[in-house]
């Protein structure tokens, strides 16, 4: 099946998954194609999932996100021709493209990163887009030097713990930013509209994105802190959901406390000649399992956002095919 075939018939499921498509997100999307953008294996992306673009020396890695949130996205930028859009965070270029068609020669596309190696990436891949300009930036927390006052649509596609000031207070009436606000374990998307000089926050669910700086990304096991903050992400989804116990909420949050009294230069589990089981954090864990355990498929897919995929291939149908590896 041809590339054009696979996202035809991935819009699809996107739509009848209940994914937001507008026909400028659908015609922009089937322009593009998306092994163009990346040197990786792109046969996930179709199974809306995300996939690599990039791997720094320490082997982490920067990717494409998964078809539906960059829909999700798209459609809430509510895009029109001419706009000019501030984008921070390359993502490869790939969603830049969909940008620039979408907004047309009339507008342009601003992207700013402060990853000289994905910049490097995604220059490399737009020299023949004239509307999209890429910027290295030293510090997300710092203005670009020359850069327009007034911002009208800002994208933020990776985590930040909060807005830098500078785009704060650069928003321009009925202008609006779109950012993942939250910790490296979770984050809610936000949608921060300035009406009469104040930025207005619409809470359009719970994320997961990687840093927007790819060298804040480590390989290593999770620490307590990080898990805590996991669990108060998971407690909060699930009060939300009304899926959690009094009793099970209650349990969670006395683990959330304990974990963050552990010392922050506890050793992982496993090393320091301390067996697994006898690990504080192992121990904690035990201590808390009759709460943990009901909740743990519900967990799994906060810990592992990537294996939601809404446009994914149905097992029914004739599109399902077996993967070898599902990332768990």
């Amino acid at each position: 099946m041809s590339d054009q075939s696979e996202m035809k018939s991935l819009l699809k499921r996107l739509e009848k998954s209940g994914i937001p498509l507008t026909k400028d997100i659908n015609e922009a999307m089937l322009a593009i194609e998306v092994d163009y953008f990346t040197d990786f294996e792109t046969m996930d992306f179709f199974a809306d999932r995300p996939i690599t673009f990039l791997k720094n020396e320490n082997g982490a890695v920067k990717t494409i996100s998964a078809p539906h949130m960059i829909a999700t996205l798209l459609y809430h930028l509510e895009l029109q021709k001419g706009n000019d859009v501030v984008l921070i965070g390359c993502k490869s270029g790939y969603i830049a493209a969909l940008i620039a068609i979408i907004v047309g020669e009339e507008g342009s596309v601003k992207v700013l990163d402060p990853s000289q190696s994905v910049i490097q990436h995604a220059t490399s891949r737009l020299t023949h887009w004239p509307t999209i300009e890429v910027r290295h930036i030293e510090s997300l927390q710092i203005s670009p030097i020359a850069f327009p006052g007034e911002l009208n649509r800002v994208l933020v596609t990776g985590q930040i713990k909060e807005l830098p000031e500078w785009i704060n207070s650069r928003i321009s009436e009925s202008g609006f930013v779109i950012a993942p606000l939250g910790g490296i374990t979770g984050q809610k998307l936000m949608k921060l509209e300035c009406q009469d000089g104040e930025l207005l926050p619409t809470d359009l669910g719970h994320v997961s994105f990687g840093p927007v700086d790819i060298s804040d990304v480590g390989i290593g096991p999770i620490g307590p802190n990080e898990l805590a903050d996991i669990l108060e992400l998971a407690i909060e989804t699930f009060r939300e959901m009304e899926a959690i116990t009094k009793e099970e909420n209650d349990s969670i949050e006395d683990l959330i406390v304990n974990l963050r009294d552990l010392p922050d230069d506890l050793p992982p589990p496993g090393e320091a000649g301390v067996a697994i089981e006898e690990h504080p954090m192992i121990r904690l864990l035990y201590q808390s399992s009759p709460s943990f355990i009901r909740l743990w498929p519900l967990l799994q897919l906060m810990v592992q956002p990537n294996l939601a995929s809404p446009g994914g291939y149905d097992i029914d149908s004739d599109e399902y095919f077996e993967f070898d590896d599902f990332g768990i």
